[in-house]
């Protein structure tokens, strides 16, 4: 593909060089250049991109992209072409290479501090068996319709979406379900994907050491609403929004005035698509789901009113891209396990263990009420908080703990550079003198708290979820809460069968 038609959606991009150049592929590493390619310049959090234009010369790149203007002695053999957002070159150009693959497909993007790993999985879901072929884009797997791989972020970078997203529409995928983070937008990652809803789940305190406050959180979530309020694309995009969430009201009040199709759920007597009469029990919930002009009754094999919440995002959003609710409430009656997402993981001398990925003071406190819905003789919870990450949510997640669980056991998660030690304390100035012990070493806790768990008890291990991994200060160990989980378990119940 020229350098011409790559750059021609680009307004306002300044040209030296010739535009006739074949490129052959896209790069914002200049470690990755091979000759024939295009750089791409990004200011990142650490980084200036800039800074290594050099290096991706000398490494064979036909042509850079930039920022800055192109240097007076610009070798004639090079192109260099100035831009005013680096990232948001990367998107656009990304698509152009890839052949614009979000027009193809129906695209579902899902954003929201909880909730965006199970309503995608949900979506994706529910896609697969209305349309036999689905991609998803998420923090747990890559899925391209074919074949399955881990990811490696929540939302990729601008021009490694788009290849995946050429893979899903060459696979033959008419939907992708969309994980889209707060850094996402704000790095401008989706800035040239087209859309055709938009979900927001809910916003609670996260990632307030990228945004600095929660206001900031939610103007970056917001701004990816506004921008396909204000382009489309090409598409009509749909925003799915949770109005039992105050900044989901906020948000789609402000769509409204845009002129945006919003479609509202919840529990609320407003929404269009509204749950009614949520019932429970360990093996799944159901309730009934209200529109304008039908009802049906939902059954999904998850428990907590926050997976109400994902079910009900995933049949609303999916009616966005034509499947008739109907369809969607069939699919989920097998919907899949979410991987570390209330996990039932198993049990063992009567006492119950589930792993959740909650790492939010609004997560963990949800997680918790979903399992004391469960009406458990005792319920254990052990978790701990991260290092290098948002430090003042800390006490809060201790609080949110205290508040529904019987029994504390609080532990490392994946501390990084800071001492386990000490973000343990932080957390603990959140119990307010609660009993609970304190045991630095997340296999040793979930042990102590399996062994010492009695029969209609159930064990709630929070933090990590679907991680394989646990982050020190020089390493990063193998570690996955499932597998220790599973162990203790059989470890209880080899002791209780020998004690007989």
């Amino acid at each position: 593909m020229t350098l011409r038609e790559l750059i021609a959606p680009l307004k306002g991009a300044l040209l030296t060089g010739s535009a006739d150049l074949e490129i052959g592929g896209l790069r914002v590493s200049s470690r990755e250049v091979t000759r024939g390619d295009a750089f791409i310049a990004i200011r990142g959090v650490s980084r200036d991109g800039h800074d290594f234009i050099e290096d991706a010369i000398r490494s064979g790149a036909l042509a850079i992209i930039a920022e800055k203007a192109a240097p007076a002695d610009l070798d004639g053999s090079l192109a260099w072409v100035q831009v005013k957002d680096g990232r948001f070159a990367a998107a656009v150009i990304g698509s152009v290479f890839h052949g614009n693959p979000s027009a193809d497909m129906k695209l579902v993007g899902v954003t929201g501090t909880n909730g965006k790993t199970t309503t995608t999985f949900l979506i994706h879901h529910i896609m697969k068996t209305a349309w036999h072929q689905a991609g998803l884009l998420g923090t747990i797997v890559v899925d391209d319709g074919r074949s399955r791989e881990f990811a490696t972020h929540t939302t990729p970078g601008a021009i490694e979406l788009s290849r995946l997203l050429a893979r899903m529409r060459d696979n033959a995928c008419r939907g992708v379900a969309l994980e889209v983070s707060s850094h996402g937008i704000h790095q401008r990652r989706v800035a040239a994907t087209a859309f055709d809803a938009c979900v927001f789940s809910n916003l609670t305190q996260d990632h307030l050491d990228y945004h600095g406050n929660l206001e900031n959180y939610f103007e970056a979530k917001a701004s990816w609403f506004m921008a396909l309020a204000d382009d489309p694309m090409g598409k009509k995009p749909v925003a799915v929004i949770n109005i039992d969430d105050a900044y989901g009201i906020k948000l789609a009040e402000r769509l409204d005035k845009k002129g945006m199709k919003v479609i509202r759920y919840g529990f609320g007597v407003s929404c269009d698509f509204r749950a009614n009469n949520l019932r429970q029990n360990p093996r799944g919930m159901e309730f009934e789901l209200s529109t304008a002009s039908k009802q049906w009754l939902v059954r999904a094999p998850y428990i907590g009113r926050f997976n109400a919440y994902n079910v009900l995002a995933a049949i609303t959003a999916a009616s966005a891209c034509g499947i008739k609710p109907r369809e969607a409430v069939a699919a989920l009656t097998d919907a899949p396990q979410v991987p570390g997402r209330m996990q039932h993981i198993g049990q063992a001398g009567g006492a119950t263990v589930f792993v959740d990925y909650a790492h939010t003071p609004d997560a963990l406190d949800n997680a918790c009420r979903a399992v004391r819905e469960l009406d458990p003789r005792r319920l254990i919870t052990v978790f701990g908080c991260g290092g290098e990450r948002d430090a003042g949510k800390r006490p809060l997640m201790g609080q949110a703990a205290a508040r529904h669980s019987d029994a504390l056991v609080i532990t490392s998660d994946n501390p990084r550079s800071e001492d386990p030690e000490t973000i343990i304390r932080q957390i603990e100035s959140g119990l307010k003198g609660r009993a609970h012990v304190s045991i630095t070493d997340r296999a040793e806790a979930i042990d102590y708290a399996v062994k010492h768990a009695r029969s209609g008890e159930i064990i709630l291990i929070a933090g990590k979820g679907h991680e394989t991994y646990q982050q020190l200060a020089t390493e990063t160990n193998d570690f996955d809460d499932r597998k220790v989980a599973s162990k203790a378990l059989r470890d209880r119940a080899e002791n209780i069968s020998q004690n007989r």
